[in-house]
Parts: C-alpha cells; structure tokens; sequence
C-alpha cells in the first residue's frame, strides 16, 4: 500500500477515553504498512457547538470536515451511551455527509462499560450507509472496558487481535472499488445538497 491516509475519529470527550486507547491502537495498526499517514481526529480538539444547518462552519467545523474528507479510510470510534454512539460522534457526523464520507471506506468501533454492545454498531452501520460509505464487515465491540484495559493496553489478546485487524483492514480496503449506491443514500434528500 502506498499514498493511504486512515483517520479516527474518536467520539468520546473523557480525559482517560478506552474509545481512544482503542482507536490509537488501530491507527497503530494502520501505520505498520509503508506509506500509509494516520491521523487521530480527537473531538476534544474540536470547537463544534451543536450542528445547525443554517452554520456549516460553526466553530472548527471547517477543520473537522477538511480532515475527514482528505482519509481514504476512517474508523468510527465510540463509547456506548445508552445503547448507541455517543452525541458528540452524532454532532461531528452532522457536520459531516456525502462530501465526506461517499465512497470512503469506514470501519467500526465501539466500547461499552457493560456487556456486548451490538446495537451501537449496527446504528453506526446504518448512519455510514445513509451517506454512501463502505463499511467493512469486521468490526469491534470492546464489552466491560474497565476491565479490558490496564495501563493503556488492551489485556485481553483476542480483542487486542480485532482490534489491530481493523485497523489492518483499513488499509487494505482503503482504495476498494465501491458498490453501487445504496438505496438509503439514493434517497436520502441530503444527498443532493
């Protein structure tokens, strides 16, 4: 691989964030090929008020949407809030739509302070595709994160494995020739504007 820029975006705002660990580790992942740039969107970085569509470039907006559109990959990083993503996830992807994300490749990733998260994985799913991404088939739940995490590094092997194949799998589908559009994003009035 060679001339690939994968991106994370982490969407959660907590100082010590198992979402980040877990996105650092797939970028980390990601870096090992030659050529490829990583690029840790951090929402804490980020001035983004609550999106109105009225002010597209509330805020840091700009930067946010510049960064997302320059990764030919990008995992979607989040801790589960209520059995789904978290808002400040929800508020950066409002920001963000077709431009950014159509025909990009994007993976999943979520941690959960309870047992096995599905739901926010298949709500994440179903936004990426609203908006014409490619979503790769593997993805990561991170269930009882205090207990899978200690120091910064992941204890269990077999999540710690999923989690360095996302982040391979970036790469690898990062260029992939996408499918036809989706009848979500066919539809989708906002795909016009």
């Amino acid at each position: 691989m060679s001339d690939v820029r994968v991106a994370a975006v982490v969407g959660s705002l907590r100082e010590d964030s198992y979402s980040r660990l877990a996105c650092e580790r797939a970028l980390a992942a990601a870096g090992g090929y030659e050529g490829v740039e990583t690029d840790l969107i951090d929402l804490r970085d980020f001035e983004l008020p609550v999106f109105d569509a009225d002010d597209r470039s509330a805020g840091d907006a700009d930067e946010l949407v510049r960064r997302v559109q320059a990764a030919d990959s990008v995992i979607l990083g989040t801790p589960v809030y209520h059995g789904s993503y978290s808002s400040a996830l929800k508020n950066a992807l409002d920001y963000c739509g077709f431009d950014e994300f159509d025909e990009t490749t994007v993976g999943l990733l979520c941690v959960a302070g309870g047992a096995f998260p599905t739901t926010t994985l298949d709500h994440l799913r179903s936004v990426a595709r609203a908006v014409n991404a490619w979503v790769v088939p593997h993805q990561v739940a991170i269930p009882r994160a205090r207990e899978a995490f200690a120091n910064g590094e992941l204890l269990d092997e077999d999540v710690a494995d999923r989690v360095d194949t996302l982040g391979r799998r970036m790469v690898e589908y990062a260029t992939i020739e996408p499918d036809p559009r989706t009848l979500e994003a066919k539809q989708n009035v906002g795909a016009d504007d």
